[in-house]
């Protein structure tokens, strides 16, 4: 179900109960929050949290790799240990909540689904459910979490219900309006530089056809990489209006909801990604500068008890392609942020990178199941017993990194 712009602006300023569908969401108060950013399309995890120590690093990515840490070098990555580096995008974001010892990083993680397949690997993630048994797409791992809490003040910042919301009590939604993209040459502009070669030749070459028949070329490539991107992305949120829109759900949550979904689009890079700068740069800045406002907005009383999992369906290919991006891959690094997080550090294991350890050698191996590393968050943020979280991922078992 969606809530009316007037619901919107009378729950980020009420301290009231809000009414949905007939069901009473109390203000949360002093309990916990959990947030799950999804980063739909596959973001190129070792180009943001980058493993720099590495050589194979280095040689696996000759055009879009990071360089090494330097102090002297303003964009430089970040060291964050040895072995792995801090995008410099996020230097005035998440490199200050690293600093506070309120974020850590999860390398090595995801799912054990190799499909490579974004649709059918976001809904194993979503869904939380054993792989190669029935899928039940009427239950989502969130709407379990939120059942098993038995009281709680859920939402989904979507256009559509999310599945992993499915399943659960009525829970309400609310789309934050995606900021679209469109080409830098629109139709009219096009049409006027056509009419300028109209009529000219080079040789046998009519300069009017052939500008003609580029725009049209172009114009098919657009809407090609376009709609690849939307699909994989599946209506989420751009970075852009993610960083436009943070604040309010921080305010949002901070009066009203406690458990809560945003999904993100626009990582799919497989052509011209960029390393310290670039498209990818661009992204990851607007995502960081989104979650920082987020944090802020929140407030440091909710903060406290707050904890933000980033995810995303899976890695990419840690070798650069022959288009200076990459393809689809399988390993990635989770996020896990809040004012009652004990971060500063990488967690979980770890493996020394080479062409032997890579996954079928091309992508980081997981080693971090994401139903056990978010059973555990779940089950220290919310005091919830075996028995109760094997409700929400059934046949995981949890692992504690004390992360919480």
């Amino acid at each position: 179900m969606n809530l009316s712009r007037r619901q919107i602006l009378a729950s980020a300023a009420a301290t009231a109960p809000l009414i949905v569908a007939g069901r009473a969401f109390a203000a949360p108060a002093a309990r916990s929050r959990l947030l799950v950013v999804f980063l739909r399309g596959a973001y190129d995890a070792a180009n943001i949290i980058a493993p720099t120590g590495s050589d194979f690093y280095h040689e696996a990515r000759p055009t879009i790799g990071l360089g090494r840490p330097d102090a002297l070098n303003p964009n430089a990555p970040l060291a964050l240990d040895a072995d792995w580096s801090l995008h410099p995008a996020l230097k005035d974001s998440i490199y200050p909540l690293w600093q506070k010892r309120q974020i850590a990083f999860v390398p090595f993680a995801g799912t054990d689904d190799l499909s490579r397949s974004h649709f059918e690997t976001q809904d194993t993630i979503e869904l939380g459910q054993p792989i190669g048994g029935h899928r039940d797409y009427g239950s989502g791992f969130m709407a379990r979490l939120v059942g098993t809490l038995g009281q709680g003040a859920p939402i989904a910042f979507t256009d559509q219900l999310p599945l992993c919301f499915r399943g659960g009590p009525s829970i309400p939604n609310v789309g934050l309006g995606a900021v679209g993209s469109k080409p830098t040459i629109d139709a009219r502009d096009a049409g006027l530089i056509q009419s300028m070669y109209r009529g000219d030749h080079i040789g046998k070459v009519d300069m009017g056809s052939s500008v003609e028949e580029g725009f049209q070329v172009r114009a098919t490539v657009f809407r090609t990489i376009d709609d690849e991107m939307k699909q994989a992305g599946r209506g989420a949120v751009s970075t852009k209006g993610f960083e436009l829109s943070a604040r309010r759900i921080g305010r949002l949550m901070r009066d009203q909801f406690n458990v809560a979904f945003v999904d993100v689009g626009s990582w799919d890079t497989h052509v011209n990604q960029g390393g310290g700068q670039g498209y990818l740069a661009n992204r990851i800045g607007e995502l960081g500068r989104g979650l920082a406002g987020y944090a802020d907005e929140i407030g440091p009383a909710a903060w406290a008890n707050t904890t933000v999992v980033v995810i995303s369906e899976f890695g990419r290919t840690f070798h650069e392609n022959g288009d200076k991006g990459t393809d689809h891959g399988h390993g990635s690094v989770y996020w896990v942020m809040g004012g009652n997080v004990r971060g500063g550090r990488m967690v979980g294991p770890q493996i020394k990178l080479s062409s032997a350890t890579l996954n079928q050698g091309r992508d980081l191996p997981v080693l971090t199941d994401y139903r056990a590393l978010l059973g555990g968050i779940v089950s220290r943020q919310f005091g919830i017993g075996s028995k109760r979280l094997n409700t929400v991922f059934p046949s995981a078992l949890p692992v504690d990194l004390g992360l919480i």
